[in-house]
């Protein structure tokens, strides 16, 4: 009688790739609508060619997992759509009832804070696109300043934000409350990070909040001053970015 032997064969590199991303869709890591890592980070990542990972990432797109449009690979897997996010109003602290402050928004393009160039990877002398808020109840009291400063990687990814160049002479009103939902449509995921402070003045809070995407790279930083009492406190949370319909 024949011997019959069964040999276990080895997995396939773009299988275990595979198995990998599905690993990290399926617990979170990677969020429904948030984009993945290129192709090259991937292949860097894996220790694999370029085409290894394009052969794992058709196995997911073929069950449905992620889809690819021209900014990238997307989660798919089924969750809350992150389009119905609540969105956060722009700048940090804005009051978004007109009929209880009056506001004035501009934007300049200029050099920014030494300590905002630092947070944003800025060369000292090198200008970007400023933010500059001021809001009071009609009474005068309750006065809020914040001052934004945003990161060359905004300016080159969200194409909204990029067009205020153009208008940034500090006098037109530039209200950008949807800075965030632009950003998350660029294909973006926001981590958030405000750090709550006295700066001294016991009538005042200061608020600096840094923005980076899910490469850690800079968005903006934005530095708020609000008269208010109130403890001194940090607290972090996620946006993940937002996928197009193909054909949309």
């Amino acid at each position: 009688m024949a011997r019959s032997t069964t040999h276990d064969e080895p997995q396939p590199l773009y299988s275990r790739i595979a198995s990998e991303l599905l690993g990290a869709l399926r617990d979170g890591s990677v969020p429904p609508g948030e984009r993945l890592p290129g192709e090259r980070q991937l292949a860097a990542h894996f220790g694999a060619s370029r085409e290894t990972v394009r052969q794992a990432l058709d196995i997911l797109r073929r069950d449905g997992l992620v889809s690819t449009d021209r900014r990238g690979t997307h989660a798919k897997l089924p969750g809350l759509p992150v389009g119905h996010l609540p969105s956060l109003g722009f700048p940090l602290g804005a009051d978004t009832r007109p009929s209880r402050a009056a506001d004035r928004a501009t934007v300049t393009w200029e050099t920014p804070p030494p300590d905002h160039a630092a947070a944003l990877g800025l060369a000292p002398w090198r200008p970007t696109l400023v933010h500059r808020y001021e809001s009071a109840a009609p009474d005068g009291h309750g006065r809020r300043t914040a001052m934004t400063s945003f990161s060359a990687v905004a300016l080159s990814e969200v194409e909204e934000l990029a067009r205020y160049r153009d208008r940034a002479d500090g006098t037109s009103s530039a209200q950008l409350r949807r800075v965030y939902d632009w950003m998350r449509r660029a294909g973006l995921t926001l981590h958030h990070r405000d750090s709550i402070t006295g700066p001294g003045d016991a009538a005042s809070v200061r608020v600096t909040r840094r923005v980076h995407d899910q490469y850690a790279r800079p968005l903006e930083i934005t530095d708020l001053v609000v008269n208010a009492q109130q403890e001194a406190l940090v607290y972090e949370f996620t946006l993940p970015a937002v996928t197009e319909p193909h054909g949309s």
